[in-house]
């Protein structure tokens, strides 16, 4: 009974918080007992806080107890956040031995509306250092690793909260997508990740100003990460990218019925292995028994679309921790020490030139888009690479490639150079490695209502993570 708490929605939980029938002590207990028995095979928390946690639930209980009390959207249950958005007073590392001792004085904008929503943060996640990843490991905390098979990674960068997710450690967890961050460790885990439009979630400086970088949620179904969008989500006054007015995602989520789908295997440049081409038609025929009509598209992209979004990361990102460089570069994991050394040598032209990549790439998709309801494609090009790739961010370019083999398998940064798309992952199934697939369903600009309710519509059709089936076992 106890790991079924551990699996329990956030949506059920609420209920039977409010009835009375469940007390959130009991869902946290369970999860950090379930965390005591297999959190060091994972290694997916960094920090974690146990007691004052099991305290503010506690506090959550005795609110639901007294009737005339309105708890809050997320009272009393945990969520676990990334170590890299800040929280007053809590060590936040962002990955990274220069940061070990860093503790923040203020709590980021997305992180205060889940806290202030009565979400207990338990633990705090693990993060390839720098966030700079697609998987999780770091020379201070080690090695993250896949719930479905430990030799694999759960993805990167917010690869700690997926896998802490799919092994029924948090109800809930959050995310940050600057290349497909939150899409490609739902996807290697099998739970949901959403990368809102561009401006939906406030972000902190400088990345407000980056458009490729988005705040968001994960979760293990549909209706949580809705819910969990909801609070998140909305204009602040220290985010001048912040979007008014606020837009909320409705309880209940309309049929999509005679909706058109278009959709690609391979983004027309992507190397898609078999196992995914096969869960990703499976996923098509789903919705095309929901009543959908399915069509093929080409889009016209090609790898050129792969060279800009690398231009575009080092020029911004990479340069961002250059400045390290002279001072902490010994201490720095190999790969975020190349990332920076790349990001140093970035040249404005080639940024320039992303943008018009950008620009061209929308030319094709949102003429399509037109014509379609939403878009659907694979979210990575296969499950998932080991857990401790070294990644080749320093030889690259020396090997003739366009960009190192650590993104050639991601099929989300183009959603990022199309940055007012919002992109949901699910997941389509499972590979011979037990590790998950999932797909990308993506909409029209700032059309959030639209994925969630091809996305909700298609959980409805193929559940997961709540069948004991679709669990790992750890």
């Amino acid at each position: 009974m106890s790991d079924e708490l551990c699996y329990l929605s956030a949506i059920e939980a609420l209920q039977m918080f409010r009835r009375r029938r469940l007390s959130p002590v009991e869902v946290l207990q369970a999860q950090i007992e379930r965390a005591e028995r297999v959190e060091k095979k994972l290694n997916a928390f960094t920090d974690t806080y146990y007691e004052a946690a099991l305290d503010k639930a506690r506090r959550a209980e005795a609110k639901y107890a007294k009737r005339a009390a309105r708890p809050r959207a997320l009272e009393g249950l945990s969520v676990a956040i990334k170590d890299e958005g800040c929280i007053k007073g809590q060590r936040t590392t962002n990955g990274s031995l220069i940061w070990q001792d860093n503790v923040p004085t203020h709590t980021d904008v997305f992180i205060a509306r889940l806290l202030r929503a009565g979400a207990i943060c338990h633990a705090r996640t693990a993060t390839p250092e720098f966030s700079c990843a697609a998987v999780t490991h770091s020379r201070l905390w080690g090695v993250t690793r896949n719930p479905w098979n430990r030799r694999y990674t759960p993805g990167g960068s917010s690869g700690g909260s997926a896998a802490a997710l799919a092994a029924g450690l948090t109800t809930l967890a959050n995310g940050s997508d600057i290349a497909g961050s939150i899409r490609i460790p739902a996807s290697c885990c099998g739970v949901v990740g959403f990368k809102p439009p561009y401006g939906r979630v406030p972000e902190s400086a400088i990345f407000n100003l980056d458009f490729f970088a988005h705040e968001g949620p994960l979760a293990r179904t549909v209706e949580d990460t809705a819910l969990m969008a909801n609070v998140m989500a909305g204009p602040h006054p220290s985010d001048i990218a912040s979007l008014r007015p606020k837009l909320r995602i409705p309880a209940k989520l309309k049929p999509i019925h005679r909706w058109r789908v278009a959709y690609s295997m391979d983004l027309d440049y992507f190397d898609v292995g078999r196992e995914v081409r096969r869960n990703t038609q499976n996923a098509l025929d789903v919705f095309a028994a929901l009543g959908c009509r399915l069509e093929p598209v080409e889009l016209g992209w090609t790898d050129a679309s792969a060279k800009a979004a690398w231009n575009y990361l080092c020029h911004l990102f990479g340069a961002s921790v250059s400045p390290l460089l002279k001072k902490h570069g010994a201490e720095m994991t190999p790969y975020a020490r190349a990332f920076a050394e790349v990001g140093g040598r970035s040249r404005a032209t080639d940024f320039v030139a992303s943008l018009q990549v950008a620009w061209d790439m929308y030319q094709s998709f949102g003429l399509l888009m037109e014509r379609y309801d939403v878009f659907v494609c694979p979210t990575l090009a296969k499950p998932a690479v080991r857990a401790d790739d070294p990644l080749d961010y320093g030889e690259y370019a020396a090997q003739g490639k366009t960009i190192p083999d650590a993104l050639a398998w991601c099929m989300t940064y183009p959603f990022n150079m199309l940055s007012r798309c919002p992109v949901i992952s699910v997941p389509s199934g499972r590979a011979k490695n037990g590790v998950p697939t999932g797909i990308q369903i993506v909409g029209r600009t700032y059309s959030d209502v639209q994925v969630f309710r091809a996305a909700a519509a298609f959980q409805r059709a193929a559940p997961w993570l709540h069948d004991p089936e679709h669990r790992p076992e750890l």
